[in-house]
């Protein structure tokens, strides 16, 4: 069976892995490469539902448990047409050392089904939701693995599956994460991928510049208009930036020349998200919709990429164009965002230019935020209390500092950089997140 995003989200990581001094100073890990690549556990289950006009509906759910060396499986659930075994263990192995990256205890895993929440009514999406819990509810568990959203899956979703939960187990437990704040949710959890991209992003703007420069006065390209877009972009604003385009799976909003979203527009779209309409309803504003667009090579002259969207939205072609327009910085606020071919172009011109080149982040440390606050949520759960906001802000802080910290001397460590180059950032996270893992693998004997 061909698996081509989990190939290349694999392929990813062993390239990097090979070409630092990793296998050279620990020759074992080799076999920890070959254990780690296969899931623990795929459950693959039908999930049958009831339509408005009480027809039967038949789709494909799954959830991928890939690893539990350092704690409960877990990830997000995706909802989208498009989820296959194949994008849903590319998801999972991401997660593994994304979740090592936190400093957290926890596994990792990702599940979803190939049903359309698109066009669907609310009565419609409950009923799927129950249903996909009450064959789910058999395999998960607090202590045993932690789902949460994804694309498709918001606060509402996570709300029924939880009740289902509830109800086939008879138990109130911290199974889910995302959820209400009334009923053992965290706050800052919806804010956490977005926030922490830009936290992160910052330590790397501030690095380059000896502590000169920081987001104000940046132009930030922004992709997707979800959860992460809509908080990344905010975050940006906070901090003095002007963020330039936003977009859907339709097509791109350009800022026109000098001008940037306001925390207005992004509530606006927000509110549209929810109704799960396109950009294309948005209403009285003074952007340029580009059809059938991402944002990349529309935004002319710009100082930060966030792609936070969905897998492989940053090609070679636009990496290219990305350099040529000026970017020094690119996080992935989604998972995988850049293709293979456009991570080369970065790393090339990092190693070419030294000091004065574009720096890529992977999602693996860029976007972990949002798990870390899962977490964190999870840790809550299991003290039965909640933390005011400013606590679990300043605790997201701390771990988008200490990833980034840990990227960086990992990089130094393991792939050292030439005189005045700036570290690479994909092999430090690849390095320091696969090395946690394989040494708690073997402590446990999953390979000797």
């Amino acid at each position: 069976m061909a698996e081509p995003e989990f190939e290349q989200a694999r392929k990813e990581l062993i390239s990097t892995l090979e070409a630092s001094s990793l296998f050279e100073k620990n020759p074992e890990y080799k076999k920890a490469l070959e254990v780690v690549s296969i899931p623990e556990r795929i459950i693959q289950f039908r999930v049958v539902w009831e339509n408005d006009k009480g027809e039967c509906q038949v789709n494909k759910g799954y959830r991928v448990q890939f690893n539990s060396a350092l704690g409960p499986y877990k990830g997000g659930l995706r909802f989208h047409p498009t989820v296959n075994l194949s994008i849903l263990k590319f998801l999972g192995f991401e997660q593994i050392f994304k979740n090592a990256l936190t400093g957290l205890n926890m596994g990792g895993g990702k599940g979803g089904a190939d049903f359309d929440p698109k066009g669907k009514s609310d009565n419609e999406i409950r009923k799927f939701c129950a249903s996909f819990m009450r064959e789910l509810s058999k395999h998960i568990g607090a202590d045993t693995d932690v789902p949460a959203g994804d694309i498709g899956v918001s606060g509402r979703e996570i709300g029924w599956l939880f009740g289902t939960y509830r109800a086939m187990r008879n138990q109130w437990e911290g199974v889910l994460t995302g959820k209400g704040l009334t009923w053992g949710g965290s706050l800052i959890r919806p804010e956490a991928t977005g926030y922490g991209l830009v936290y992160y992003v910052d330590h790397m703007i501030n690095y380059a510049s000896g502590g000169k420069e920081s987001f104000a006065g940046k132009k930030v390209a922004i992709s997707g208009s979800g959860n992460v877009a809509q908080y990344a972009a905010l975050k940006v604003i906070e901090l003095g930036g002007t963020v330039v385009s936003l977009s859907d799976s339709k097509g791109a909003l350009i800022a026109p020349e000098g001008k940037g979203f306001t925390p207005e527009d992004i509530s606006k779209i927000a509110a549209l998200k929810v109704e799960r309409k396109a950009l294309t309803a948005l209403e009285n504003h003074s952007f340029n919709y580009i059809e059938g667009a991402r944002p990349w090579t529309h935004v002319g002259k710009v100082d930060v990429a966030l792609p936070s969207a969905t897998q492989n939205e940053v090609s070679e072609d636009e990496a290219k164009a990305l350099v040529e327009a000026g970017a020094k910085f690119i996080a992935e606020g989604s998972n995988m965002g850049c293709t293979q071919e456009a991570i080369e172009v970065f790393e090339a011109e990092r190693r070419a230019k030294k000091g004065d080149s574009i720096w890529y982040a992977p999602g693996k440390a860029a976007n972990a935020g949002g798990v870390a606050v899962s977490g964190l949520e999870m840790a809550q759960n299991s003290q039965r209390l909640s933390w005011t906001s400013e606590e679990v802000d300043e605790k997201l802080k701390g771990i988008m500092k200490a990833c980034f910290e840990n990227c960086l001397e990992t990089a130094k460590e393991y792939i050292t950089p030439t005189e005045g180059e700036f570290p690479s950032l994909v092999a430090g996270a690849n390095v320091a997140g696969f090395k946690k893992v394989a040494a708690a693998m073997k402590d446990q004997g999953d390979w000797w």
